[in-house]
């Protein structure tokens, strides 16, 4: 079927199902039906929904599909991890990963076909910025994920006290290409689907959405959708956090922790994540890590602190184990929760800061980020 003469169903809201079946004379509950068939079971065929009315049935095929991004490349790392490539059209890929884990299995998925934030230490922001993804390419990553896990089940970790419908899939993190507060109104759509009772149903402790501070947005999530929220801080100054992350030259620290507070009143958690990630004589000495608890100081917080994972155009650095170990204890010895991610996936490029996919750049991005990180590192430490 041509996309053209069909409507793809899959980022469609309950709202929006609702009121196309009953252009089609169907009463709500049938929206609810044909949700938990393409959510719930991942089945993109009509002719398989078999408690659907078979003329309703008919209709949906003539008018309608669910189509998911195609999977253009699959990588499967030593330790279990799994990243997908999925074409989104005019010459664009984007990157998922999914991480398992005893007791969990993450999904980190992408909003945007590249990033304008552009921060030296991920390799996203060299691949420039060409376009927001829709709900349903969004959405899709978790679909495409969940029917290719259900059918390969051994590649999941199944947590105890995880309904049929976690049951491969426990954790979603918007922590893939681009800043998703920058794609809001796609991302909104992507989230309420997720937490859906009648799509994926997920706790919102249990979806997280990671921004580098667009402050206005974190307000209006905080009204919209409040779930678990990640702040990339990586620098503990505006001065440092200008350089690591240009969008702090917008949002400073005094409007960030304000926002952080602000969402702290809504969240389904009583604190925000801080990602920091350790690059060696960058942001990684004693006074930063004590820069830090002035922050924690401030807001209800934890910190992850990330390894750096190296790419070529970079020039950058990662911190040593034994300074990350150091810099860890500096901060847990001043009573803050603090941990260190474990690099899953860098064999195939799926660790953090490493998802790049293929981005037909309109913002010259790959131009000036060279020259940046070169600054970058002939700068002294703030």
């Amino acid at each position: 079927m041509s996309s053209i003469e069909t409507t793809n169903l899959l980022g469609m809201s309950p709202q929006q199902l609702t009121e196309l079946v009953a252009q089609w004379g169907g009463k709500p509950f049938r929206a609810r039906q044909l949700q938990r068939w393409m959510h719930q079971r991942c089945t993109d065929q009509f002719d398989l929904m078999t408690d659907l009315a078979r003329d309703f049935r008919e209709q949906l095929t003539a008018h309608c599909e669910v189509r998911a991004p195609s999977m253009s490349h699959e990588h499967i790392s030593a330790d279990g991890t799994r990243k997908w490539l999925f074409d989104v059209g005019q010459s664009n890929a984007v990157e998922a990963v999914f991480i398992p884990e005893d007791d969990r299995g993450t999904l980190c998925i992408s909003s945007q076909a590249g990033c304008t934030v552009a921060c030296p230490f991920c390799s996203t922001g060299y691949q420039g910025f060409n376009r927001n993804l829709t709900t349903a390419e969004i959405i899709g990553q978790l679909w495409f994920a969940k029917r290719a896990l259900l059918q390969a089940p051994e590649a999941a970790r199944i947590g105890e006290g995880q309904t049929e419908n976690q049951r491969v899939i426990s954790n979603v993190v918007m922590m893939g290409m681009g800043e998703p507060l920058l794609n809001y109104d796609q991302v909104l759509g992507a989230l309420l689907l997720m937490l859906d009772d009648h799509a994926y149903g997920l706790s919102r402790r249990r979806v997280t959405v990671s921004t580098s501070g667009v402050v206005p947005m974190m307000d209006r999530l905080a009204q919209d959708c409040p779930v678990a929220l990640a702040v990339s801080l990586h620098a503990p100054n505006d001065a440092l956090r200008d350089r690591l992350v240009p969008l702090n030259k917008k949002y400073p620290l005094v409007e960030l922790l304000a926002a952080c507070n602000r969402y702290l009143q809504r969240a389904p958690r009583d604190f925000i994540t801080f990602e920091y990630i350790m690059l060696d004589g960058i942001n990684d000495a004693d006074q930063h890590a004590y820069e830090l608890l002035e922050i924690a100081k401030q807001v209800r917080c934890k910190f992850n602190l990330i390894p750096f994972n190296p790419f070529p155009q970079s020039g950058l650095k990662r911190s040593s184990a034994n300074r990350v170990r150091q810099f860890a204890q500096l901060l847990s010895d001043g009573g803050v929760v603090t941990t260190v991610r474990k690099t899953r996936g860098d064999d195939i490029a799926a660790a953090c800061g490493q998802l790049a996919g293929d981005i037909r750049d309109r913002t010259r991005i790959q131009e000036r980020m060279p020259a940046r990180a070169t600054i970058l590192l002939k700068q002294e430490p703030a």
